[in-house]
């Protein structure tokens, strides 16, 4: 199951457990916080496409840190005016982990009781037995005459060295 979110500007493709680096959010570490503007949710092969966003769908997540990205060097320069100059920056980010999309945590597996495997095994449908067909037979005749192709067709035969020579001195 996962979910596009409108973030902060920017979509991003969320799933339960998975965590995400979001531009600066003003939230407390450790908080829980709630997106509503969910535009995608794909269960199980089932997709829900919002117009522009999906009512009553939410995806939770928990603040875990704040963190600042890779410095980027921005370099400007006009030729032959003498004109440089060189700054960095280093981007603020929030990292989110994904709790639960759409309001509900994802179904953790319960054991299967025997009951219901047994129930489940009992209406089975009983199978007709299958008819299998024959083996097309190949004639004896076309077998004979496909190896007697075989053998007959000859590849030319490639002049050896020793024979272009002698014809080079004899002319």
């Amino acid at each position: 199951m996962y979910a596009i979110v409108e973030i902060a500007g920017q979509q991003f493709k969320v799933e339960e457990g998975k965590k995400i680096f979001v531009h600066r959010l003003e939230i407390e570490d450790g908080k829980k916080i709630e997106f509503d503007q969910v535009l995608l949710i794909e269960d199980e092969g089932k997709i829900t496409i919002g117009e522009p966003t999906i009512k009553d769908a939410v995806v939770e997540g928990k603040v875990i840190d704040k963190v600042r990205g890779e410095k980027v060097i921005i370099f400007k320069k006009k030729k032959k005016k003498g004109y440089r100059i060189k700054n960095g920056h280093r981007q603020n980010f929030t990292q989110v982990e994904i709790i639960s999309i759409n309001g509900k945590t994802s179904p953790k597996k319960q054991p299967v009781k025997k009951e219901t495997v047994e129930a489940a095994k009992a209406p089975a449908k009983e199978k007709k037995p299958e008819i299998k067909k024959p083996a097309a037979k190949v004639s004896v005749a076309k077998e004979k005459k496909v190896a007697a192709k075989k053998t007959t067709e000859k590849k030319p035969a490639a002049k050896s060295p020793a024979a272009k020579k002698s014809t080079k001195g004899k002319a």
